[in-house]
């Protein structure tokens, strides 16, 4: 059997809106921002990309592999089409995903992310998490203090610490596929590269005080997505479904009416 995502979903019977977490991240991230897309009537389906939460382990670590996998994804649920929505590496997918498949994304949603290349810039993150022995079983504030070392940031911090969880009785691990992260730093910062073009409606947010989506990004953004709005979030940075919650909600309700 093909393996098929992971996915938590809410609601039942309403429009599909499929929501895609960004690199290290977990469907548990959406869950608030799912529970309150399900009181607006959608079915909401919140995902583990491979590599990722509870979905499955692969060395085939691409942008195309995770395409089929969304693809995969729908057709085990029989969804023609759905709304899509994706933050950070889940945006460049969503991007990718409805430029291939624009017959199966009734509307898009990019959260800071734009369409071009990004170098890799997750060095620090990766090598902080590389320093984790598990063989020593260590405990969660072991683990925190390992990774404070390298990363001052505490909000970066607590983002990564989510992805631990007790593999057995006494032996915590990440849920995410380092090694590969690892071996393959360049894959999630791909770009957009003529591979068409998406005519449905679009939605970009960004964080005001995030770098990810510049004022020269547009020019890009809107020859991908020609009929692209962007929307920016002041005072947020990257994470700013979490840092502006209800503005994100209401920006989106206020796209999908």
């Amino acid at each position: 059997m093909t393996d098929i995502l992971y996915s938590n979903i809410e609601g039942e019977g309403g429009i599909p809106l499929l929501v895609i977490h960004g690199y290290f991240g977990t469907s548990d991230n959406w869950k608030t921002f799912g529970k309150q897309m399900v009181e607006q009537g959608y079915e909401v389906h919140l995902l583990d990309l491979r590599n990722h939460g509870r979905s499955f382990h692969s060395a085939d670590w691409s942008y195309d592999y995770m395409i089929e996998d969304i693809t995969r994804y729908m057709d085990h649920y029989n969804m023609c089409d759905a709304i899509v929505l994706g933050h950070s590496m889940g945006g460049k997918l969503a991007m990718k995903f409805a430029i291939k498949y624009p017959s199966r994304v009734e509307k898009l949603i990019v959260a800071d992310i734009a369409p071009r290349a990004y170098p890799p810039h997750h060095q620090d993150i990766i090598e902080a998490l590389q320093a984790v022995d598990f063989s020593v079983k260590p405990s969660r504030q072991d683990v925190d203090a390992i990774i404070s070392e390298r990363i001052k940031d505490v909000g970066t911090r607590m983002f990564l610490m989510k992805g631990l969880y007790w593999k057995e009785p006494g032996q915590l691990d990440f849920r995410f596929n380092l090694d590969v992260f690892a071996e393959k730093p360049e894959v999630v910062g791909e770009g957009l590269t003529g591979e068409g073009v998406y005519e449905g409606k679009t939605l970009f947010i960004r964080g005001g005080n995030s770098k990810y989506i510049q004022e020269r990004d547009f020019e890009d953004i809107q020859t991908y997505f020609p009929q692209a709005v962007i929307e920016t979030i002041p005072g947020v940075g990257h994470w700013l479904h979490a840092e502006n919650p209800d503005m994100f909600y209401e920006i989106v309700s206020k796209f999908l009416q």
